[in-house]
């Protein structure tokens, strides 16, 4: 099979367990909490109070410079404001609503011109679906009159996880318009779905949909881990390199995932808030593997109770994939914007050692698609040689753990490449 970029694995994908279920529910939280950070930037303030009604889709949220709003996903009384668990970030600041379920709704005005469209995105709260939640506006802003290429990214090349697979077989429609609306706003001239071939029925319903949009090329890529990293699908569709420090739009590319396409779709035509996403539940400790739309800011607990409760053996809750995901210690932790996939697993597949020791096989550096050399990395971080962690561009580190996966003596690549990142940073600041 060609190999469309370095590096890489074919781990376990285990996609059919949640796609054997396919007429998926929207969840009807009895509470939810709703973080005032769901974005790469700056956190926001609360612009409501203990005591007041909201409204589905109502801002109750916002900041300045790198921020966008979050919106209640549910209508009903503000119980509380203050610190609770996150999923990624460990506590903020959260607004916890109660659930009225009388579902009353409140919606933005439609654009009709560029800069419109630009605030109807951020005023929508929208961010990358994908993982990074990056502020959708900015991005595209940052992108105007530069991109050659719009891409739309289907890959979701981590296993387990099937929420744009689901989005495409039953939402398509929405993707594709999403694309014409981005595409028109930045000018581009050349429009590229990218899905990985094993997403058959998605493929399907794209190809019966694709004589409606002519404009938009539909790109089938073999499947192969992390292809879904904007850098490694730049370089599968253009034969581009991103250079170290540049962003995707250096190389003449705009990179949305297909969940982010959808929501600005929504926003620009139906004037709705960013609220609710189709989420995964799945892996060996939960009973009824499937997806869900899911209001943001609804518990962990609840999904997993809704999927069928979870197995007494199950070692680990993680929140995204089993390559780069993070474990929980707690399930009373909301889904957010960022939120793909909660996955339940036995135990961990790949293994741990005691006393791991390198057998110098090469494995993790032929696997890398960064061109690094984790191995090296691991050993500078443990002899704290911080000019040598510099010189071998650990900041570089996608931190997708395809070294980890391939080291046969299980050596904890991932875990020093994030804290040689964290010498350095520090070391920066002093």
């Amino acid at each position: 099979m060609k190999k469309l970029f370095f590096g890489g694995v074919h781990p376990r994908y285990k996609k059919k367990l949640s796609t054997q279920t396919m007429d998926f529910h929207t969840m009807i939280p009895k509470q939810v909490v709703i973080p005032m950070q769901q974005h790469i930037g700056v956190p926001c303030k609360p612009l409501v109070k203990v005591g007041e009604h909201v409204d589905c889709g109502q801002m109750i949220g916002d900041g300045e410079g790198l921020c966008v709003p979050v919106h209640a996903s549910v209508s009903g009384t503000v119980l509380a404001i203050e610190v609770r668990p996150h999923p990624t970030l460990g506590e903020c600041l959260a607004v916890v609503i109660e659930n009225d379920e009388k579902n009353t709704e409140v919606k933005g005005e439609i654009p009709h011109n560029k800069e419109e469209i630009l605030s109807a995105i951020r005023n929508a709260g929208i961010v990358g679906m994908g993982g990074a939640a990056f502020p959708g506006n900015i991005k595209a802003l940052s992108a105007l009159g530069k991109a050659e290429l719009l891409i739309a990214n289907a890959c979701e090349c981590e296993p387990y996880i099937t929420a744009d697979d689901c989005l495409l077989r039953t939402g398509a429609k929405e993707v594709l318009e999403g694309m014409m609306i981005m595409a028109d706003l930045v000018d581009a001239g050349h429009i590229v779905l990218a899905v990985e071939d094993n997403k058959k029925e998605a493929i399907i319903k794209l190809k019966e949909l694709q004589s409606d949009y002519p404009k938009v090329e539909l790109k089938i890529l073999p499947t192969r881990y992390p292809q879904g990293s904007e850098k490694q699908l730049i370089k599968a569709l253009t034969g581009k390199e991103v250079m170290t420090g540049d962003l995707p739009i250096s190389a003449g590319c705009l990179v949305f995932n297909v969940s982010t396409f959808a929501a600005i779709y929504q926003a620009v035509n139906g004037g709705q808030a960013l609220t609710k996403r189709i989420v995964t539940i799945s892996g060996e400790g939960i009973t009824k593997p499937q997806n869900f739309i899911v209001p943001i800011g609804t518990s962990f607990k609840e999904v997993i109770e809704a999927a069928g409760g979870i197995s007494e053996k199950t070692e680990r809750v993680i929140s995204g994939g089993p390559m780069m995901g993070v474990a929980q210690k707690q399930l009373s932790v909301p889904v957010v914007k960022a939120t793909n996939s909660i996955l339940c697993l036995l135990r961990d597949e790949n293994g741990t050692a005691e006393n791991p020791v390198c057998i110098r096989c090469g494995k993790c550096i032929s696997a890398c698609p960064m061109h690094l050399q984790p191995v090296y990395t691991h050993r500078y971080v443990e002899a704290g040689q911080l000019e040598d962690i510099r010189r071998l561009n650990v900041i570089d580190c996608l931190e997708c753990g395809c070294c980890s996966y391939t080291c046969p003596a299980k050596l904890p690549l991932v875990e020093s490449c994030r804290k040689g990142k964290k010498m350095l940073r520090e070391a920066e600041k002093k």
